[in-house]
């Protein structure tokens, strides 16, 4: 099969002008993000530039330390942004945030690339940072809807979850129902997402693999690995990191500590 196409840069800066259509839309209705939206098309174009540059040497490289670097620097700014996103305040929640998805990703990276893809090298630059990379984003997307869900839901719930405590329930039965609601939230769209792959949508992965002169046959394979692999991770992940965070959010009687909440 034929190699991909390259796009010139200076193609690839006029076609940035399309967004003046959803830019304008967007400032016409009054959304006050037009600034946001700016800075993000902006940040995310200088930072896959130097990412580009960045990864061209790591995959060279091919050092499991360099290679780890990279992933705990994604690591890190993914757990930032769930605080951030799920407006909660972070030091009650990098411990929770970090162990969770650290055991995450080493359960279904080690058995994904081990067992399936069956590299002999689990921390080969090629397959693990891009995977992980893929991992890490839908993670954090999970993360944000579930966690805003489930500690704002308690927050403005509060006398309904402090009555369930004072009629003798425990703190696992006065949650239960809160996880449920985050849990519908967080997946819905993905389990969606799934059902209509190959009739509505070509996912990014497939689509990539093709354009990259891979057979589709092999594409597909793929990309319902990382399916898998992805709905996996972003299930254990979120269950986990709130279990793991009741030590932390919640005080001795087992209401929820209101500090925890960004304002």
């Amino acid at each position: 099969m034929e190699s991909t196409v390259d796009i010139s840069w200076t193609a690839l800066l006029i076609s940035e002008l399309f967004l003046a259509i959803p830019l304008f839309v967007l400032g016409y209705y009054r959304t006050h993000l037009v600034k946001a939206t700016v800075i993000s098309v902006l940040r995310m174009t200088v930072q896959l530039f130097l990412v580009g540059i960045y990864l061209g040497y790591i995959f060279k490289l091919n050092n499991p330390l360099v290679n780890v670097a990279w992933v705990m620097v994604m690591l890190g700014v993914t757990c930032q942004t769930i605080a951030r996103r799920g407006e909660l305040k972070l030091k009650y929640f990098l411990i929770p945030f970090v162990v969770s998805i650290v055991f995450t990703l080493a359960v279904v990276d080690f058995f994904f690339l081990g067992f399936t893809v069956r590299i002999g090298y689990l921390l080969d630059a090629r397959y693990f940072i891009p995977i992980t990379g893929m991992m890490l984003g839908n993670i954090m997307q999970s993360n944000v809807i579930a966690s805003n869900s489930f500690y704002h839901n308690i927050y403005k719930n509060k006398v309904a979850f402090r009555f369930a405590l004072a009629s003798g329930a425990t703190r696992h039965e006065a949650v239960f129902p809160f996880v449920g609601e985050a849990l519908k939230k967080a997946f819905n769209p993905t389990i969606a997402q799934m059902a209509t792959i190959g009739l509505v949508s070509l996912p990014g992965m497939m689509t990539g693999q093709i354009l990259g002169g891979n057979d589709p046959s092999v594409a597909i394979k793929y990309q319902i690995m990382m399916m898998v692999a992805i709905f996996t991770a972003n299930v254990i992940s979120v269950i986990l990191c709130i279990r793991l965070s009741g030590r932390f959010i919640f005080d001795a009687y087992g209401n929820l500590r209101e500090e925890v909440i960004r304002n």
